[in-house]
């Protein structure tokens, strides 16, 4: 049986509609689990429009929520340093009582050339794809070991060097949450492969899609590990003015392996839209 949760971009969006989507999301057992996106500008409808800190927000709706895991959608490595981002993500794990799945990526697509001028305009490098995908795997190593080891430890990689590297709490899970890895490109399928208990990638062109999972299982099958331990994950956009055409997808995306289904909310969110998009595309699922 597919699991399916939902993703409400903070963009575009007041606080007190985000508030009120989760906790209604939270209501309801077909809703799983829920998801956030990681940008510091909107990249659709109105381009200055609000937009909230995604881990910041995580964290609250951690707090307002008890059933459902949550997480990034996925965190842009380019932001944050991997130390940084392994005690926010624990602190997030402590708050939501071990609910937290912790999505990352490499960092936003050539493809969505909106994303580029938010690291312009907060200050922050913007390196090539090949560069991005290895400070990935640096980030990925540094992040499991700061949530495992009990002892300081130093490392030095090419992008990433940490002299008495240490945290304390640990993770309320251990060895420490599931980690996420969304993207396509061959590099982070890689890392999916070494690092990933789930793969996400978005919706939109299944074949090529299936074209990236068949790539996942040769990566895995060069380093020895079984395909199958990895949840195959799928973000997809949710039309109310299309519901067949949203529901095939779904169904053509669960058929083919995918069968961990994240359905992006169309903002604005109006009352009743958690239990809308239930009644609409999960329950005719199977999800009930």
């Amino acid at each position: 049986m597919a699991s399916f949760g939902i993703m409400t971009p903070p963009q575009n969006v007041s606080y007190t509609d985000l508030l009120r989507v989760w906790r209604e999301s939270d209501s309801i057992a077909e809703i799983e689990h829920a998801w956030l996106f990681d940008h510091l500008m909107p990249i659709g409808g109105d381009l200055d429009g609000p937009i909230f800190e995604g881990w910041t927000m995580l964290s609250a709706r951690a707090a307002q929520t008890e059933r459902m895991r949550l997480g990034i959608m996925v965190t842009s490595n380019r932001i944050r340093p991997p130390a940084i981002l392994a005690k926010i993500a624990t602190t997030v794990d402590a708050v939501s009582n071990g609910r937290l799945d912790f999505g990352i990526g490499a960092g936003s697509r050539p493809s969505v050339p909106m994303a580029r001028r938010e690291y312009d305009g907060s200050g922050l490098p913007y390196s090539n794809a090949a560069e991005a995908v290895a400070r990935l795997g640096e980030s990925l190593t540094v992040i499991r070991r700061l949530w495992t080891e009990d002892e300081p430890f130093d490392f030095h990689g090419t992008h990433v060097d940490l002299v008495g590297a240490f945290q304390n709490p640990k993770p309320v899970q251990r060895p420490g949450p599931p980690i996420v890895i969304g993207g396509r490109a061959a590099g982070v399928l890689r890392l999916v492969a070494a690092h990933a208990d789930t793969w996400n990638i978005p919706g939109g062109d299944l074949d090529d899609a299936l074209d990236r999972a068949r790539l996942l299982d040769r990566f895995c099958a060069e380093i020895g590990r079984d395909p199958a331990t990895i949840t195959r994950s799928v973000a997809l956009g949710v039309s109310f003015e299309e519901p067949e055409k949203t529901r095939n997808d779904i169904g053509d995306a669960v058929a083919a392996g995918f069968d961990h289904v994240v359905l992006i909310l169309p903002g604005p969110y109006p009352d009743g839209i958690a239990h809308r998009v239930t009644e609409e595309f999960i329950r005719p699922s199977g999800n009930s």
